[in-house]
């Protein structure tokens, strides 16, 4: 079984069409979504009706709840915030209902957790940045793999048999049967690594071994868009810079 793991789409429309088109080629069999479809980017409505079209199963992230007023905006910083107003504003009904009904974690499908921040108190909105971090986070999910997102910086973090926890380097990397792993699968819409392409992850069960991809799209498009929405100018910019 192939699957595709995607998170922090953004409301990026430009970048869910070229992800979308690559899983095509990939012809990869599920596709889950790591949350974060809304909040940053100009086309909240239109990337909500793809995701839900294309998806299998689908998490929340902070900015899906914010703008269902399940997480307090006051969380985020001026800019995102400014961005969540903006998408409450413009949400339509049923995509509203959609949001609510995303699960905070799916805690196991097959040998997987899905879950947008942490599997440890996922509705805080904490972020694995450290090996001690992800330490800690080891002790709550009891499957050999957890995909995150929510940094927008891709990564695999190992914890080997003899219990030691580093960073597995490289796009593609096999899926050790006396390992664990912790896989941020980086950001569709917004990466944020100093590498402006996109990022997701192919899982092959069969062939016990992961991939991170990254690909170009219309940044210029979505920038466009951006202007003409009156979105900050920050955020606009930061695309073009991976940042």
């Amino acid at each position: 079984m192939r699957y595709a793991i995607l998170s922090d789409i953004h409301s990026n429309l430009e970048a869910f069409d070229a992800a979308e088109k690559d899983l095509q080629k990939e012809g990869v069999d599920k596709v889950f979504f790591l949350g974060d479809i809304v909040g940053y980017g100009p086309n909240p409505n239109e990337c909500i009706e793809r995701l839900r079209g294309l998806t299998d199963i689908v998490v929340a992230g902070n900015h899906d709840y914010a703008v269902i007023g399940y997480t307090d905006i006051t969380y985020f910083n001026k800019y995102a915030m400014a961005v969540i107003e903006w998408t409450e504003k413009r949400l339509k009904e049923e995509y509203i209902e959609y949001l609510k009904k995303m699960p905070l974690i799916i805690p196991e499908i097959e040998n997987m957790t899905l879950v947008h921040s942490t599997p440890y108190k996922p509705q805080e909105w904490n972020y694995i940045t450290t090996l001690f971090d992800a330490l800690e986070n080891f002790n709550f999910f009891k499957q050999q793999l957890c995909f995150i997102g929510h940094s927008h910086q891709p990564v695999v973090i190992v914890l080997d048999a003899d219990s030691r926890c580093y960073v597995e380097r490289g796009e593609t990397f096999k899926i050790r049967k006396d390992a664990r792993y912790i896989i941020n699968v980086g950001s569709v819409g917004q990466p944020r690594d100093g590498n402006a392409d996109l990022s997701y992850a192919i899982y092959d069960s069969d062939e016990s071994s992961a991939r991170i991809k990254r690909l170009s799209y219309d940044i210029k498009k979505v920038q466009a868009k951006m202007r003409d929405e009156r979105l900050p100018a920050y955020l606009i910019h930061r695309l073009e810079e991976g940042l």
